[in-house]
């Protein structure tokens, strides 16, 4: 099933970049990226499949994560306006690359940013379904692309500043909010379909993604300031 969904959740991630490079407008974008899979994680549902439905919209992160960072590795300038909060973040990321001062590396500024987004996310997703939560979660992938791919340009080494610099917590987070996503789009969705779901595998997955939540945070907290040495010593700064 994955297999077959796979190409097309690509073809139309990378799709939904180019009408949102062509409009122009950046409050469209996340909107533009999550129409491109999101009606495959609604058919996995029905079919009652919440590991179908999680493994799909990896492959929609996986994919919006690519596209953000060689477009903003190639057109920085212009994925600085077109990806919400693309400048902003780059500035603050760029910063604390070159001086380890900033939120990336302050638990006590980072937690309580960690703690807010997640919990929007997930009232997002249960009361919307995911229709509002998954935009906000393509507009935080797209800023974090723009802050990889932008390092990347301004790197002497490019590739390995486009491994580095999507950090290994960061890539905890994203697979946990896609499970929190999908899990918790799945009520809504069941009961308006009128389908059943696993609901104990659901609570299963939740318990994962929020032990994932706070690896995250662990990882990010012991591992930042040797993270930032690291990428400092490979853009060549």
């Amino acid at each position: 099933m994955i297999q077959r969904a796979a190409p097309i959740i690509v073809l139309t991630t990378v799709a939904s970049y180019a009408a949102g490079w062509a409009i122009g407008l950046p409050l469209l974008v996340p909107f533009l990226n999550t129409i491109a899979a999101f009606p495959f994680m609604v058919a996995a549902l029905a079919k009652g499949s919440l590991r179908l439905a999680i493994s799909r919209m990896l492959v929609w992160a996986l994919t919006m994560a690519v596209c953000a960072t060689v477009l903003s590795y190639w057109w920085p300038w212009t994925t600085e306006t077109l990806f919400l909060r693309g400048a902003e973040y780059r500035t603050e990321m760029f910063a604390w690359v070159m001086t380890g001062r900033g939120a990336e590396s302050a638990p006590s500024q980072f937690l309580p940013m960690h703690a807010r987004d997640a919990a929007l996310f997930s009232v997002l997703a249960l009361a919307t379904g995911g229709v509002l939560a998954m935009p906000m979660g393509a507009a935080l992938m797209n800023y974090m692309g723009h802050y990889v791919g932008a390092l990347a340009a301004a790197s002497a080494h490019p590739m390995a500043t486009m491994l580095l610099a999507w950090h290994p917590w960061s890539i905890v987070r994203i697979v946990s909010f896609v499970t929190i996503g999908v899990v918790l789009s799945a009520p809504l969705w069941s009961r308006v379909g009128r389908f059943r779901v696993d609901w104990p595998e659901g609570r299963r997955m939740l318990v994962l993604a929020g032990a994932g939540l706070i690896l995250d945070v662990t990882m990010k907290w012991l591992l930042a300031t040797a993270w930032q040495r690291l990428l400092l010593r490979v853009v060549g700064w």
